[in-house]
């Protein structure tokens, strides 16, 4: 059973884990309208510093603020290849989440085919908050995010868990820029 987040609830639990969190993303494209005149930017090739984005910047202070207190923040991005135009805006603005202290790791989508990740996992993106809550991400056709709902269900953050571990182990670290390589 999932319970309906308000924007403001959804924001809290973002902020009240304890240990992890761990998002996958799943969709090509994300149509936030706070996201709006920076990805237009990027894409006509201007980019903006992310820093200077209001939301993007507030991001960076919550996973710098929170991975200094030892808390475990990461992602895996499933991608297209060649990637779509926000991916690459979402990749570009992926160092900054790296250098606030976040892991990123990218899988192609056929990988994620490969894998057993797709189907299986559907079209949701979702985050597993220290492995007793799950925010389901539910978008419309064209990439608008339209719900957000938690659980607590154990089945369903067993396989979240599930999926988790297999996109970690399949997907491609990003190293953070100039991080030297071995």
């Amino acid at each position: 059973m999932t319970t309906p987040l308000t924007e403001a609830e959804f924001a809290e639990q973002l902020h009240t884990f304890e240990r992890s969190a761990f998002r996958l993303e799943l969709q090509r494209e994300y149509r936030e309208p706070t996201e709006t005149d920076t990805l237009a930017r990027f894409l006509a090739g201007d980019p903006q510093d992310p820093t200077e984005v209001p939301s993007l910047r507030a991001w960076y202070v919550h996973i710098a603020a929170v991975t200094r207190r030892g808390r475990h923040v990461e992602r895996v991005r499933v991608h297209d290849e060649p990637p779509t135009g926000y991916q690459r805006w979402e990749r570009w603005i992926g160092t900054w989440n790296i250098a606030a202290g976040e892991t990123m790791r990218y899988l192609t989508r056929q990988q994620a085919y490969d894998i057993g990740l797709l189907p299986a996992a559907g079209n949701t993106d979702w985050w597993l908050l220290d492995e007793t809550r799950l925010i389901i991400l539910r978008f419309d056709e064209v990439g608008h995010r339209i719900a957000n709902e938690i659980t607590t269900d154990q089945q369903m953050i067993d396989q979240a868990c599930t999926w988790r571990e297999l996109a970690i182990r399949y997907g491609v670290l990003e190293r953070p820029p100039n991080a030297a390589t071995a």
